[in-house]
């Protein structure tokens, strides 16, 4: 029997991206966003079917999953892929802009699973796959508040991992490194400008900045993370993460197999840290004397 996966945020990127991969593998795909977009259904109007859903509207998320069950008779997987982001200083980010990102990512994310649990339950199964970021668990500045909702996203599934084994239920983390495309589109950036820079920050900022800009790493590939997002909505196995990317797979490697102090040191490395905190030993050095 011809599987169905339901994947939020499907307008762009690896929402997108993803939707295809799954059917290609010759699944049904209920590909969802806020404002519906036809033009991927277009692509193959047998398996995919677009509908509406906003992760922080409740009554949506239950209209999206009745009309794909209704249209491909039910759903064997979700994939959360849906989520904001934004570049800023944690100190000058307003709290509603805090809460809009938690309200989709985290919150978000909540409010599929738990829509979606009855469902697999009457149908003797099925699987979550939580879309996270390398970020959730190799923290990085200027992202400090979709990093902290990366980590939410990571306790939440591991926890969710244990009980909804109990129903049958399979949850996995897929965990991407940078996908320039995805994770700094027009709309973060353009949300960046809410939150404006301390003067105090500035220099900083700009010295971070050209860090990202010049990431010693090649981008996640879209097409291989949603190979991977694909890979993990078929493995029964007792397996959590799934790490993709060249970026992800060394932070991964650094954060699980080295001491904290290490870790600590290499990353402040990678993200430019240690050239700021050398340059402020200089500019101390180079003050006059009173």
């Amino acid at each position: 029997m011809t599987k169905t996966v339901l994947i939020t945020g499907c307008s762009t990127g690896l929402g997108k991206t993803t939707a295809r991969k799954f059917t290609s593998e010759g699944w049904n795909v209920i590909a969802t966003m806020r404002k519906p977009d036809e033009s991927i259904a277009a692509e193959n109007p047998d398996r995919i079917f677009v509908t509406a859903l906003d992760v922080t509207d409740p009554a949506s998320i239950e209209t999206a999953i009745a009309a794909g069950a209704a249209r491909f008779g039910r759903i064997d997987a979700v994939v959360n892929n849906a989520g904001i982001s934004v570049v800023s200083i944690f100190e000058a980010t307003p709290m509603k802009m805090v809460r809009d990102i938690f309200e989709t990512n985290v919150f978000g994310v909540m409010n599929v699973i738990q829509a979606i649990i009855p469902h697999f339950r009457e149908h003797s199964g099925g699987a979550v796959v939580n879309i996270s970021s390398g970020v959730g668990y190799a923290s990085s500045p200027l992202l400090t508040v979709y990093t902290a909702s990366k980590h939410a996203i990571e306790g939440l599934s591991e926890s969710l991992s244990y009980e909804l084994e109990s129903q049958n239920i399979t949850v996995k983390l897929v965990e991407p490194g940078a996908i320039r495309t995805t994770n700094f589109t027009p709309s973060t950036l353009s949300a960046s400008q809410d939150a404006p820079t301390p003067p105090e920050y500035k220099v900083y900022v700009d010295r971070m900045m050209n860090a990202m800009m010049n990431y010693p790493f090649e981008d996640a590939n879209e097409e291989h993370v949603a190979a991977i997002v694909y890979e993990a909505a078929g493995d029964e196995s007792v397996r959590l993460r799934y790490v993709s990317g060249p970026d992800a797979e060394e932070m991964a490697r650094l954060r699980w197999s080295t001491s904290e102090e290490n870790y600590m040191t290499v990353m402040r490395d990678l993200m430019g840290q240690t050239a700021w905190r050398n340059s402020l030993g200089k500019q101390s050095l180079e003050q006059p004397n009173t």
